[in-house]
């Protein structure tokens, strides 16, 4: 694949844009984002993936861009039945929307496709060219997702980003986790150890942005904020943030005990460096876990105020 250090062209002029995966969290901030930009954005569901190869082909005709967010939700308990969702629904899509590609009449500039730091191990420190890839289930399951969508790179722009942990109001992580530290029940997960890549929302969708409007970004990049942290210091800037104790700890054993093979994604991490998408010219907004948090839930309150007045 190209490389990112080639001189940018910035495209204006993409204005049809499909996004499947428009009802998750990065979905929706996506689809409202282009739509902000006067862009027609069409949505592919999930039905969609189900049409003959005709139809959804003519689903996909004449857009500039495609973007596949679709994925079925990783924290979950992993029985083998739904380890075959979680395979169906990233590599199964990814190649039925690359053979579409294939057979196009006019190709899409750019397709944007979605990993995760899942890929690499948890032991060390990565980049897109310094990787040591994880052997498991998560591990295979992200190579064959970007090996799908790698197949059209002969014929289009292909884009893979290996999302980090989405930090957000209204969705991901911080969904979850806000209930148990607002009532002062949050704490590390196992020893703590384990790092968190993570990355504010408004980061991803400016990354997304970024790739759709630069000839230039062409392969695999790192969305993650180039500070990762530990378990340990997440959690505690959290509790600081929301001015709560972080006390109660999450032993492993328990996890496994709810998420059965599933729970390696809590229990684990992977420290994982963004160097091509800094190295490309892009600039993260936020940089600084307690900066990027106390942004998060300034806005969860300022929506939580604005409800109460309605």
């Amino acid at each position: 694949m190209e490389s990112a250090e080639k001189p940018f062209r910035v495209r204006v002029h993409i204005m049809k844009v499909v996004v499947s995966g428009s009802t998750g969290f990065v979905g929706k901030h996506l689809v409202n984002a282009l739509s902000m930009r006067g862009w027609d954005v069409h949505v592919l569901a999930r039905n969609d993936f189900n049409l003959g190869e005709e139809k959804f082909i003519d689903r996909l005709e004449g857009h500039n861009a495609l973007i596949h967010l679709a994925g079925a939700p990783i924290i979950r308990r992993w029985s083998e039945g739904y380890k075959k969702e979680l395979y169906s629904s990233r590599i199964d899509t990814t190649h039925k929307i690359s053979l579409a590609v294939r057979r196009m009449r006019v190709k899409p500039e750019v397709f944007i496709s979605t990993s995760a730091v899942g890929i690499y191990q948890g032991e060390g420190t990565y980049s897109e060219n310094n990787a040591e890839y994880d052997q498991g289930f998560l591990g295979n399951l992200c190579r064959d997702w970007e090996h799908r969508a790698e197949q059209v790179s002969d014929l289009t722009r292909v884009v893979i980003f290996r999302m980090g942990v989405v930090l957000g109001r209204d969705g991901g992580a911080l969904k979850k986790m806000y209930l148990p530290f607002h009532l002062g029940m949050g704490g590390v997960i196992g020893r703590g150890t384990q790092f968190v890549s993570w990355v504010h929302i408004d980061d991803v969708i400016a990354a997304y942005l970024y790739a759709i409007g630069n000839e230039g970004i062409s392969g695999v990049f790192n969305l993650t904020a180039p500070a990762p942290v530990n378990n340990r210091e997440f959690v505690e800037t959290l509790g600081s943030v929301l001015r709560r104790p972080a006390v109660f700890p999450i032993p492993s054993c328990a996890l496994r005990l709810i998420y059965g093979e599933g729970a390696a994604v809590l229990t684990g991490g992977q420290r994982v460096l963004p160097t091509r998408l800094i190295e490309s010219g892009f600039r993260f907004r936020f940089t600084d876990l307690r900066t990027a948090l106390e942004d998060v839930f300034g806005k969860m309150q300022g929506q939580a105020d604005r409800d109460n007045r309605t």
